[in-house]
């Protein structure tokens, strides 16, 4: 892909691609207190014309620069620190024939946080898809990817993993470390292991690897996928929890956040935070699940009656005399990066949890409540009062009605009565 070779001027040598030019490149614009220049990684890319630096562990004068870099033949005194500057103009090279689609973010990333790059190793292709996804401000499926690859690198002992080394023998002896050693559930065991399939799949479709090395499915590894007990509130739970007098503004504002999101239909914390001036139309709202936005674009967005519970949250916290974009409550601001919104929400999140299980003890309720109680006792409920899975699916926006029976096939043996209870009552 690539034509190496060395183009000498007065200040960088370069490796060049038709449309791509990687250089060592000594930054005069900025001398240092030590009267030296830092040298940099140049990455030009004439067509959108972008070009980035890339800070190196190198500084020069400008004739110690061309008795380092420009010269043939440098003295024994620079030798080493040429070979150096060779080899990470070597790396850099190697990074760009590496990628399908150059891009300077994904170069960068691989750059700094990769020592070898080789399409034969799953680090490559989960650095490759993580930087992609916080180019897309994915940052949670990204922090997902991330803990995931570092689970893996924890249990094999080193950063590279090979393909080849991971078989369906490998992955079982991974889930039973997991779980005996490190007393994480089957649960948590899947979601470290669906974004390595998904890693697979993709070095497969790009033929780094080939077919048979799969190593899931039916008389190979299955992920573990064990069926969770919904947890959720029965009516007369919720309304002692709905009744109660909260001991401090902490707990009044988990609980007012905790039934704004159990009266919105099970909205979740994330879309909550991210709703805007505009989502908001008098006693109704309209807005787009986050966390399927970009997997389900067609997905239609939803307008929600608001309860008056609602209605009152969103007086006492929200800021509805802002411009239609602006955030309707404080829990974030268009001003932060993704990363930092999403810390920012995650944050939150726990804030909720922290004071509603407070609240909840101080009430009886033994449960250890969180958010996740809230979207659930709704989808329980609406189904007991006799709202059809066809309901509670588009209520809590879900793109497959089988993930909505899971809710039903989730439920307690208590719940499950209950609702036979109610189909009887003619």
């Amino acid at each position: 892909m690539y034509a190496n070779f060395f183009l000498h001027t007065n200040i960088i040598v370069s490796v060049m691609h038709s449309e791509i030019h990687i250089s060592i490149y000594l930054d005069t614009r900025r001398l240092k207190k030590n009267g030296k220049f830092p040298v940099k990684l140049r990455v030009f890319i004439p067509y959108p014309r972008e070009q980035k630096f890339y800070p190196l562990s190198f500084e020069y004068t400008e004739a110690e620069f061309k008795e380092v870099w420009e010269t043939k033949k440098p003295k024994k005194e620079y030798r080493e620190d040429h070979i150096k500057l060779q080899a990470t103009l070597s790396k850099a090279n190697t990074i760009a024939n590496a990628l399908d689609v150059f891009t300077t973010s994904e170069f960068k990333n691989l750059f700094f946080s990769t020592k070898n790059i080789n399409k034969k190793e799953i680090s490559f292709y989960y650095n490759q898809y993580i930087n992609r996804l916080k180019e897309n401000n994915q940052i949670s499926t990204a922090s997902n990817y991330e803990l995931s690859l570092k689970s893996l690198q924890a249990f094999y002992g080193k950063e590279e993993i090979p393909f080849q080394v991971i078989t369906p023998i490998w992955l079982e002896r991974y889930e039973k470390h997991m779980i005996e050693v490190k007393n994480l559930s089957q649960t948590t065991v899947g979601i470290y292991l669906r974004p390595l399939r998904a890693i697979f799949n993709t070095a497969i479709e790009e033929k780094s690897i080939k077919q048979d090395s799969y190593p899931f499915g039916k008389k190979k590894y299955v992920i573990p996928a064990p069926k969770a007990v919904k947890k959720a509130l029965n009516k007369n739970t919720l309304s002692i929890l709905y009744n109660s007098t909260p001991a401090n503004i902490e707990q009044e504002t988990a609980k007012d956040f905790w039934f704004f999101s159990y009266s919105c239909n099970g909205m979740n914390i994330k879309d909550i935070a991210n709703l805007r001036v505009s989502n908001i139309n008098g006693d109704s709202l309209t807005f787009k699940r986050a966390k399927t936005s970009r997997s389900n674009k067609s997905q239609l967005i939803q307008s929600i009656p608001l309860h008056d519970h609602a209605l009152k949250v969103i007086a006492k916290y929200g800021n509805m005399s802002g411009k239609p974009d602006d955030y309707v409550f404080e829990i974030i601001n268009k001003s932060q990066s993704a990363e930092v919104q999403h810390d920012k929400i995650k944050n939150f999140i726990r804030f909720v949890n922290q004071h509603i299980v407070k609240l909840a003890h101080a009430n009886g309720i033994e449960e250890k409540l969180s958010t996740y109680w809230a979207r659930h006792s709704f989808a329980t409920n609406a189904i007991i009062a006799g709202a059809s899975m066809e309901f509670v699916s588009e209520a809590l926006q879900h793109s497959n009605l089988n993930t909505t029976r899971g809710y039903f096939a989730g439920f307690e043996n208590e719940k499950k009565k209950e609702i036979s209870i109610k189909l009887m009552d003619l």
